[in-house]
């Protein structure tokens, strides 16, 4: 990226640093996928089946009460073989949780098992031999814990599977398995002799998810504002609202995109993604939610104090001098510490159920802002950039399994079961899913096909063109249809999906193929807007 040398002496250029370095950031951090498919996904396609082990592999959820209080409720994933959960938990047993001795249950168990769930420890026998001994003691379901942490609904939990020289196992209790840190909790549940009860059932996911057409809007609706906004909103493409540092945004605040920048964007992206899949630490995550929480607040204090000034042009002109910061604006003064009052209650609350609203407040204000700042200047650079993520993309999602054992991409923005889940996306809960998860959609995939529909935007305005012959418009429809492809995929693959897989040929390509068609296409290609 093009960065304007920075000025020791001026507090302005020090404000506009940080706002490039956490743009820059942003940019490299926020590749993650639409959401996750149904329980087809756990399926390798390897693994042999026959009667008696053919089971699908089924989610699990697993809920228990340590003397008699509820707590949050486990994931977990079945079987090739045992008796088959039911669908609800009313349709399901409450039952005691044991822990069998040997507490990896391969040998007959001192302690009773009947009617109980035997809760044991993955190693030293094979799966088959813990659920059958676990059968022969009386016992009424499985629970192993994983030995491996953070991976619940990966490969390695598909692995409790028969292999070719297995008779039928004819096993005749559910067998189910969460991963090291969820067993963990249970397991400090039952510390001091608590009584500790649990209930596991397999919901079904609904063939509708009432949340992505909201997560369309959104997406299509952040796209099309943070491309119209310095028009629409700020009046003047000249003009800015107050930065942090308290003085007004200059035209050499604008990031402008070089073609080098793909290189850059490829190599350094790839490092990030690989630490983060190697080095899945709550340190690594809690500093990807600090960068948001900054990001955030100079996104809300942006589009707030824009706002303000286009409703009130007189308050871009009330200053206070202040020591250090020098002249701010009294707009920055009011707004700057009502958005950390947000920014930090969000941060503190960031687990709660509504939490989701004020992730997409701060994600939506801080993409309108990066959007202002980064500029792509034709379609020289938008190609090279676009086409670097469309393979960025591919590569880590599709390709990255055979040499890493799983998709490295799918793999960070699942996260793991301890620290903060990234907030790097813009999330909507599934009202109709059992399993009150959300549908999300990475950063990356509104800022980067946003970089080229704000650039058709600006371009249509330098060359006079109006929505029936230029370019905004049918790059907006190529966008929502794209977006729409990629839900469509997310359906029918039952995976996370790449959405720049279908993003960019389809913005992209639109604009490619309109400029041939227009005899404008070397204007396009050779731009400066």
């Amino acid at each position: 990226m093009a960065f304007p040398a920075p000025s020791s002496s001026s507090p302005r250029r020090r404000g506009r640093g940080l706002a490039y370095l956490l743009v820059s950031v942003l940019l490299l951090a926020s590749r993650v996928p639409g959401a996750a498919g149904a329980d087809s996904e756990f399926e390798d396609g390897v693994s042999p089946k026959f009667p008696g082990c053919d089971n699908p592999f089924q989610k699990v959820k697993v809920t228990y009460w340590v003397d008699g209080d509820e707590r949050s409720s486990l994931t977990g994933i079945t079987a090739r073989f045992g008796e088959v959960l039911p669908a609800t938990g009313s349709d399901g047993d409450k039952r005691k949780a044991v822990v069998p001795a040997p507490k990896t249950g391969c040998a007959k168990s001192s302690a009773p098992l009947a009617s109980s769930i035997a809760v044991a420890e993955r190693g030293e026998c094979t799966f088959l031999e813990k659920a059958k001994t676990a059968e022969s003691g009386g016992a009424a379901a499985l629970l192993l814990i994983n030995d491996e942490d953070g991976q619940v609904l990966r490969v390695d939990l598909q692995k409790m599977v028969c292999t070719q020289n297995d008779t039928v196992p004819n096993i005749g209790i559910p067998v189910v398995m969460v991963s090291q840190s969820a067993g963990r909790k249970i397991l400090s549940g039952m510390d001091g002799g608590a009584k500790v009860d649990i209930l596991m059932y397999a919901p079904e996911k609904p063939s509708f998810d009432g949340a992505i057409p909201f997560l369309w809007l959104m997406a299509v609706g952040s796209v099309a504002c943070a491309s119209v906004w310095s028009f629409v909103v700020v009046g003047d493409e000249d003009k800015n609202a107050p930065t942090l540092g308290g003085e007004e945004a200059a035209d050499s605040e604008i990031v402008e995109l070089q073609t080098k920048t793909a290189l850059v964007f490829i190599v350094t992206a790839s490092l990030v993604l690989l630490f983060l899949f190697f080095f899945k630490s709550t340190w690594s995550a809690w500093l990807l939610v600090v960068l948001f929480c900054l990001s955030g607040l100079q996104g809300l204090h942006y589009v707030a104090s824009t706002l303000i000034v286009r409703a009130c042009d007189r308050c871009r002109e009330a200053k206070v001098a202040l020591p250090v910061l020098g002249n701010v604006t009294v707009v920055t003064l009011v707004i700057l510490p009502l958005a950390l009052i947000f920014v930090a209650v969000w941060a503190v609350h960031q687990n709660s159920p509504f939490a989701w609203v004020g992730q997409d407040l701060m994600g939506i204000c801080m993409m309108i802002l990066v959007l202002q700042v980064v500029h792509l200047p034709n379609i020289k650079v938008a190609t090279a950039l676009l086409v670097s993520a469309f393979m960025y993309d591919i590569f880590w999602v599709f390709i990255s399994p055979f040499i890493f054992k799983k998709s490295v991409m799918i793999t960070v923005a699942r996260g793991s079961d301890e620290g903060p889940s990234l907030p790097m996306v813009l999330k909507m809960p599934k009202e109709f899913d059992t399993w009150n998860g959300y549908d999300m959609i990475g950063f990356g995939d509104i800022l980067f096909p946003g970089l080229l529909v704000a650039f058709s935007f600006r371009y249509d305005r330098a060359n006079g063109k109006d929505l029936t012959d230029g370019y905004f418009l049918c790059l907006m429809i190529g966008y929502a249809f794209g977006l729409s492809c990629t839900y469509v995929g997310l359906y029918l693959m039952k995976s996370g999906q790449p959405a720049l897989l279908y993003l960019v040929p389809s913005t992209l390509g639109t604009i490619v193929t309109l400029g041939a068609k227009r005899g404008e296409l070397s204007q396009l290609w050779n731009a400066k807007v």
